[in-house]
């Protein structure tokens, strides 16, 4: 597999156990897990591919480690690489931008000509908006620890299936 990181905040405990999540179902000594609060822009441009771990804060923002890379992000040019998105929200208590840190993260990647990988069905949610949706997928791994939890490893382990597939 090409290099490949899980870029997510360590700081970040439901986040954390999400990219640990995915990082044993690649089962890869290839894939790094790196700090998005360490993170820069040379270290981001180093990987083909990239999984990244964002969720959405208060009422559909971007965490402040994301939304400070932001800028740099919008610098670069990610053409040629693979990215794929995960995201934690809350569809119950917040389902008028449920996921909506995937979405805008989304949209600054697409942007700068970076290929998004890895989309999942909106189907089994119940949510008013979200920005990570285009049609009937998210633009992600849609996770929901608060009110799905229990749904966790199997979508993680689907949704490493399906990356397998688009990253080679």
């Amino acid at each position: 597999m090409k290099k490949t990181a899980i870029i997510y905040s360590f700081n970040t405990k439901k986040t954390a156990k999400i990219a640990e999540r995915i990082k044993e179902a690649f089962n890869d000594d290839q894939v790094e897990m790196v700090n998005a609060e360490d993170i820069t822009e040379e270290k981001f441009l180093a990987y083909d591919q990239i999984i990244m771990g964002v969720s959405t804060w208060f009422d559909g923002e971007l965490p402040n480690h994301w939304d400070e890379f932001v800028p740099a992000l919008e610098e670069m040019d990610l053409k040629g690489k693979k990215i794929a998105l995960f995201g934690l929200g809350d569809q119950v208590g917040y389902p008028e931008n449920f996921l909506d840190g995937l979405g805008i993260m989304a949209e600054v990647l697409e942007a700068q000509g970076a290929e998004l990988v890895g989309f999942t069905p909106v189907e089994g949610y119940t949510f008013e908006r979200s920005r990570a949706r285009r049609g009937d997928e998210f633009l992600g791994l849609a996770i929901d620890y608060e009110n799905q939890g229990s749904m966790n490893k199997e979508r993680v382990a689907a949704w490493v299936d399906q990356l397998r597939k688009s990253f080679n």
